[in-house]
């Protein structure tokens, strides 16, 4: 089987006090960010390299601070592995998600924006959500740890939304302060609650005016056919069309991250490597305990010194010469806990990259399931209300070979 190698863009929240300063010795640095900000029309030099902790918590700037940043990395790497057709047999090797707005630098990555559509898209995101937050008072707090049942059912006492699903045993609910404050005082048994420093109450109903306002712009764009498999955040399906990149990056503004369901497909996928582009750390530490024990090298770039180990890790990729021999099949597993509820699909069918194969049910959600890859069903290896925990395997599916 040929390596993957996972390519993770990070989302607000990840952004340090000075966190330009280092990069800015290396060759065109400099005009680059002063380039994206004037495209941001936010002076992202300054606040990437002098701006404190509070200046750049501001969503207005800091989305488009931490896109501009992560894609003026991947443009120093080189870029990444050159585009590649969606199916196993002709090597899928590279696979792109990003977590919240760093779904932006994903598609910018995977070709389906250009770099200044992505920055421009990003700081008008970043604008709109801030005057979302700005109507009413509200805040997120990550939730570590706890029965996931449990967590689910006291953030739904207290009048929150479990807006983004890490993975890691981590959740981060989002709602109004009161609510907050009381899940602080009296946390769900065996878990620890943390206060996040943000403007308000990201991927909730709370953000619907910014996603109206996305709404009215995305349609004079012309996204391109992603090159690279690309995740979304809604339910670690891969997508592969330009358009439903768009509408996915709108309508994520008002609904829940699962980057669970994307460490889920990854490690499906067979991921063998990941690369998170800076501001660095906090995905590879979810992918790290997510994934604990696997033999999968996590390189968090946090620094020019990480810059020779990330191209030894897209050149191994890009360099990789076909297979003796093609996986005889891949698993797809569960993407959360719940009961299962299979895809009325035959064994032997075929299956495009994105088929629904059925869904999850828990007391809190429905999570649903998608084949990360062309394919043909080769088993199901579970029944209609079969009772499943993340990464429980479903099904198992062919490769696709093609004459």
């Amino acid at each position: 089987m040929r390596d993957v190698l996972a390519v993770l863009a990070p989302g607000q929240g990840a952004q340090k006090p000075g966190m330009l300063t280092d990069w800015l010795e290396l060759p065109g640095a400099e005009s680059f960010f002063r380039w994206a900000g004037a495209i941001a029309d936010a002076d992202l030099l300054a606040l990437g390299t002098t701006g404190d902790a509070e200046a750049i918590k501001d969503t207005a700037v800091t989305q488009p601070l931490v896109v501009a940043m992560s894609l003026f990395v991947a443009r120093e790497l080189g870029g990444l592995p050159g585009p590649v057709a969606h199916t196993p047999h002709t090597g899928r090797d590279v696979v792109i998600t990003g977590h919240s707005v760093g779904e932006l630098t994903a598609a910018a990555l995977a070709g389906v924006l250009s770099v200044e559509a992505a920055i421009a898209l990003t700081a008008v995101r970043g604008r709109a959500m801030a005057a979302a937050c700005a109507q009413t008072p509200t805040g997120m707090s990550a939730v570590l740890g706890g029965d996931p049942d449990e967590v689910a059912a006291v953030l739904d006492e207290h009048g929150l939304t479990p807006a983004n699903m890490n993975g890691g045993g981590q959740v981060v609910a989002a709602g109004p302060l009161d609510g907050l404050a009381a899940l602080k005082a009296d946390p769900p048994a065996k878990a620890r609650v943390m206060p996040l420093s943000v403007a308000g109450a990201f991927h909730t109903e709370y953000m619907s005016s910014a996603r109206a306002e996305l709404e009215g712009l995305v349609g004079g764009l012309r996204p391109a056919e992603p090159s690279r498999l690309l995740l979304s955040n809604a339910d670690g399906a891969a997508v592969t069309a330009g358009s439903e990149v768009l509408s996915r990056l709108v309508s994520q503004v008002t609904s829940p991250v699962r980057f669970d369901a994307c460490l889920a497909t990854l490690r499906q996928l067979g991921v063998t490597a990941v690369l998170e582009l800076p501001p660095a750390g906090a995905l590879a530490g979810l992918a790290k305990r997510e994934w604990k024990g696997a033999d999968i090298e996590l390189l968090a770039v946090g620094s020019p010194a990480d810059l020779d180990r990330a191209r030894q890790l897209i050149e191994a990729e890009r360099g990789r010469p076909e297979p003796d021999h093609l996986p005889d099949w891949r698993v797809v597993v569960s993407p959360a806990r719940g009961t299962v509820s299979p895809a009325d699909i035959t064994e032997g069918t075929h299956l495009p990259a994105g088929t629904p194969l059925g869904c999850i049910r828990s007391r809190r959600e429905e999570v649903n399931v998608s084949a990360g890859y062309d394919g043909v069903l080769a088993e199901w290896l579970v029944h209609d209300g079969d009772l499943v925990d993340a990464g429980d395997p479903i099904a198992r599916l062919y490769p696709e070979v093609q004459s």
